[in-house]
């Protein structure tokens, strides 16, 4: 299988200009500034079914092509490096082992919408991180990859890093937005879409790393290569973060459309100490969780929305038949009450009540309306909120409940203590 995103993982000293450029390393920035229109760009890239590898999975080029280019107003490329979904750390490697290929990326990107400037916003605890995509910027700079008439063209492009502060909810792109202005990272109301009202009040572009490492391979293969490796209308392949009760934790890249049940018991090595599959976690802590029933689903956006659950980050947790579901719920709930932002009141006050509810039966203190009053709890705060926080609350806790009802009843006999 062709590697698209960690094609350079394993090579030594990856992340050095020398060696990217070696390796064919922005021939396709400069095939797509001196061979290609604006619009041409942005035709193939939508083209190749790639598609927004970050959680929601939005078609990218139709995402490019919302830019009004008759705003006279600056145009801007902001890359979502936050990464504080649970589960979740395939963009690291990218930051680390190949940030050449974000920066080629980000410059195709950039001469697609108009725009000269672009905002890598990275996870503050990711120190390495910034470290290596700082000093890869530095690199391209004295290389004239970025600056002023790049590659001897008439195009100039500037990118600056910033270092987030830890929040998750900046993950949500408008509260990604809001602190890079130096606010309160605040989710905004929409409409206005960044696409017209973003960054500064100017027509942006928010995109994941993982996404915009693979714009470069499509302009130098092709749109049609791209979206034959992976599935209809999920092209070409995805980096998926599989941590939990494996025998071979780690980044897998493969195709869009590969099962659920390969990724673990071919990938990943299967279950530990002969232990059998009770739950998976899908696409981070916010995807619905999923029963050994449903493994041989196809990974990618659309066959997980199908069933209930989603695609997300690729985050993949695997617990096997050891796992107390209720204790699960609690971890999960615990973390949404925790990094709820407190804007909105059906997420500040629900994600608290929501886990209190839940370490009542973890601790044995549940009384039999305590699980009818659960699930109606949960379900009036998706929908309700400005962002999907609101909604992952739900669509997660609520997951376990419906699913494993049964050991949220054993609870409400049983006394644990914390």
């Amino acid at each position: 299988m062709e590697k698209i995103a960690s094609r350079h993982f394993g090579v030594e000293n990856s992340h050095h200009l020398d060696v990217y450029v070696n390796g064919n390393g922005y021939a396709a920035a400069k095939k797509a500034i001196t061979q290609m229109t604006p619009a041409a760009v942005i035709e193939e890239v939508k083209k190749s079914n790639l598609r927004g590898l970050g959680g929601a999975g939005f078609p990218t080029g139709m995402k490019w092509g919302f830019i009004p280019q008759n705003n006279p107003k600056p145009k801007y490329l902001v890359i979502n490096g936050d990464e504080g979904e649970p589960g979740t750390f395939k963009d690291k490697y990218i930051f680390e082992l190949d940030p050449h290929s974000l920066i080629e990326g980000i410059i195709i990107t950039c001469y697609a919408i108009g725009s000269h400037k672009s905002y890598v916003y990275i996870r503050g605890e990711y120190k390495k991180s910034i470290q290596r995509v700082q000093e890869a910027i530095d690199e391209a700079y004295k290389a004239g990859y970025l600056g002023k008439g790049i590659m001897g063209s008439n195009f100039d492009i500037d990118i600056v890093v910033h270092p987030g502060a830890g929040a998750y909810i900046c993950g949500e792109e408008t509260a990604l937005l809001e602190s890079l202005e130096g606010k309160k990272g605040f989710p905004r109301l929409k409409p206005p879409f960044p696409a017209v009202v973003g960054l500064f009040g100017c027509p942006t572009v928010i995109n994941n790393v993982e996404t915009i490492a693979c714009v470069g391979p499509i302009i130098n293969k092709g749109a049609e290569w791209y979206a034959k490796l992976g599935s209809e209308k999920n092209g070409g392949n995805r980096l998926f973060c599989v941590s939990g009760h494996v025998n071979k934790p780690g980044v897998y890249e493969l195709p869009n459309g590969t099962t659920l049940r390969e990724i673990i018991y071919d990938h990943a090595g299967g279950i530990p100490n002969g232990r059998k599959l009770k739950a998976v976690i899908p696409g981070g802590i916010s995807a619905p969780i999923l029963t050994p029933d449903q493994l041989d689903v196809k990974m990618d956006f659309d066959s997980l929305k199908a069933i209930g659950s989603m695609a997300g980050s690729g985050g993949i947790i695997v617990m096997d038949d050891s796992t107390d579901m209720v204790w699960a719920a609690l971890v999960a709930a615990r973390f949404f009450a925790h990094e709820s932002c407190g804007q909105c009141s059906p997420c500040r006050e629900g994600s608290g009540w929501v886990y209190r509810q839940v370490k009542r039966f973890y601790d044995g203190h549940a009384k039999e309306h305590d699980l009818k009053n659960l699930p109606g709890i949960v379900n009036n705060i998706g929908g309700n909120t400005i962002c999907a926080f609101g909604d992952a609350v739900s669509m997660a806790v609520g997951s376990y409940v419906s699913k494993f009802r049964h050991e949220f009843e054993s609870k409400m006999k049983t006394s644990v203590s914390v």
